[in-house]
């Protein structure tokens, strides 16, 4: 008899292979309360390296982390009307503590505008006080009615930006600075994946902003997958909130503000844009462990000498984990970390130390071959670096080969319908055609101009529609 593949085959049941792919390499299991997830220790070392490298990229910005609490009264939530009414449906609210009735009320955040403009109208008095750049990293609880794990849940994890600025255009350059320079450098580069920048249109936009950039991948299906997004705020909770300062000319102004966040979404992303039937592929500018060395059998020489490499290896500054786990067959091993997406194995036994070799797997393009064990430490960064070029290319080409150029709504509800995006001019489509988009459950993802740039205004001329369905 054939043997049973380790995850249902993407082919087959794409949602069973996610949810399988999920649990065989061990990155999160559902929690108690329906909608929350466990992070396992390999899917939260995702997210450190992640939060890593999108930190030094928030910093550079002039960006300081701080934290603001949990709770928030819900008081607050009266003050900015279009805000309030679009995170409703989603609130968890306290209404005990220590065993008593609370005097009013506390939500648990949903997002921080609310409580950072309290603080944010404080802080600012004067121009010398601006710009206000806050950033940080959190929980938040959005009341979910189908969960998924990484892709919804009712807690999940993220960074928020939140920004105070003298002028509109400083505001507007600042959004979009984050947008392209922070979340389309990370996610392009770190990731490894293919994301089209964009502008939600007025009925996508998030709730109490003036616009909204956004950061569109389409996963191994074809659906799309909102990986980030940037927002101008305007002055809208400024002037909820009364935050003004003293201009040079003396003048009470109010600021203008944004807020940009990504979040454990990005794993999902990871999941369904790089995975395969055999498991994860995990880029190595990402992966925390680059390189895994195994020792095939317990003999001490080849024990010894898998350590060796592995601390050559580290010396060349590459993350490098050792498998000298003989008690445990081979094969499972292997299979393991193919699970996983260890983008290189590099496999010693009593043999290859005869030869002079290892063998070396990569797990992104696949295959195996023998390296002289002397060649490993100049070989491996090369290695690498093409499999981190190879996962973007094969994204890009993916989204590329099934995205089409439409001229009606009716067309590009088949594309969308077929697993694929359409592109149709905004002009043709409109606000009437996107309400008949969403009665095929496909959606405009995101505004491009002609020439796929981001666009400066929703009704700027030439601008593009990206349709699809979406997670």
């Amino acid at each position: 008899m054939a043997k049973a593949p380790v995850l249902t085959p993407r082919a087959d049941d794409f949602p069973r292979w996610y949810q399988d792919l999920i649990n065989k390499a061990e990155l999160a299991d559902n929690g108690p309360v329906r909608g929350t997830m466990v992070i396992r220790p390999y899917g939260y070392g995702l997210w450190e390296r992640m939060q890593q490298e999108m930190d030094a990229r928030i910093k550079e910005t002039g960006t300081q982390n701080a934290y603001f609490p949990l709770l928030i009264p819900q008081s607050y939530l009266t003050k900015e009307a279009d805000h309030v009414e679009g995170f409703a449906p989603e609130l968890a609210v306290v209404t005990h503590g220590g065993g008593k009735a609370l005097e009013e009320p506390a939500v648990v955040r949903p997002t921080s505008e609310m409580i950072i403009n309290d603080y944010f109208s404080k802080w600012v008095q004067s121009y010398r006080d601006l710009p206000l750049l806050i950033n940080q990293w959190a929980n938040v609880v959005r009341w979910e009615l189908r969960p998924r794990l990484f892709l919804r849940t009712t807690e999940f994890l993220w960074q928020e930006g939140h920004t105070a600025h003298a002028t509109y255009e400083e505001a507007r350059d600042f959004a979009a600075h984050i947008h392209r320079h922070v979340y389309a450098d990370f996610m392009e580069n770190v990731l490894a994946m293919d994301v089209v920048l964009g502008r939600k249109t007025a009925k996508e936009r998030f709730a109490g902003a003036i616009n909204t950039l956004t950061l569109e991948g389409m996963m191994g299906d074809g659906k799309a997958l909102q990986m980030g997004t940037s927002h101008e705020l305007g002055q809208n909770f400024a002037r909820a909130f009364h935050t003004q300062y003293l201009s040079k000319e003396g003048k009470q102004e109010l600021v203008w503000q944004t807020s940009w966040g990504s979040t454990t979404r990005m794993i999902g992303a990871l999941v369904m844009m790089h995975g395969d039937d055999n498991g994860l592929r995990v880029p190595p500018r990402l992966a925390q462990t680059q390189v895994v060395v195994l020792a095939i059998k317990g003999d001490e020489a080849v024990l010894a000498k898998v350590r060796e490499i592995g601390d050559r290896l580290k010396a060349r500054g590459l993350r490098v984990g050792v498998d000298d786990r003989t008690d445990v067959p081979f094969g499972r091993r292997a299979v393991d970390w193919e699970l996983k997406g260890v983008p290189v194995r590099v496999e010693v036994g009593p043999r290859d130390l005869e030869n002079g070799t290892a063998m070396v797997a990569r797990r992104i393009p696949g295959g195996k071959e023998p390296v002289a064990l002397d060649a490993l430490a100049a070989l491996l960064p090369t290695v690498l670096e093409e499999d981190q070029a190879l996962l973007l290319r094969q994204a890009r080409e993916r989204r590329e080969s099934r995205t089409s150029d439409v001229s009606t709504i009716e067309e590009a509800v088949e594309a969308a319908a077929a697993g694929g995006w359409a592109r149709i001019p905004w002009a043709t489509l409109g606000e009437n055609g996107e309400a008949r988009l969403a009665e095929h459950a496909a959606s405009v993802r995101c505004l491009v101009a002609e020439d796929g740039s981001v666009p400066g205004a929703d009704d700027a001329p030439g601008n593009v529609a990206v349709v699809a369905r979406a997670y």
